[in-house]
């Protein structure tokens, strides 16, 4: 069951900012969201109903710190296409 504590973000990135002109967010997430599970969260905890998502898995980077290597972790991005009246007030979108 997703819950809204597997949301670690809304991305703000250039790209990000130019496709929410278009109505639709970037969401970052644990890897195990899934496409119902983010719509379910959209309307429960927002009321509003995802045109379409669109998911994509990112892996995490492998990094070295003082010879000691180390991974990021893996998380899940999804892009939410809202629809043209649907408003978050407390994501200002």
């Amino acid at each position: 069951m997703a819950d809204i504590t597997d949301i670690k973000a809304i991305m703000y990135t250039e790209k990000s900012l130019a496709l929410q002109e278009d109505g639709v967010i970037v969401v970052q997430t644990t890897p195990r969201m899934t496409k119902n599970g983010l719509k379910e969260v959209f309307k429960e905890f927002f009321g509003i109903n995802p045109l379409r998502v669109n998911s994509m898995r990112v892996n995490g980077k492998v990094k070295r710190f003082k010879g000691i290597e180390g991974k990021r972790p893996d998380t899940k991005k999804f892009y939410v296409k809202l629809p043209a009246d649907a408003k978050i007030e407390s994501l200002a979108v």
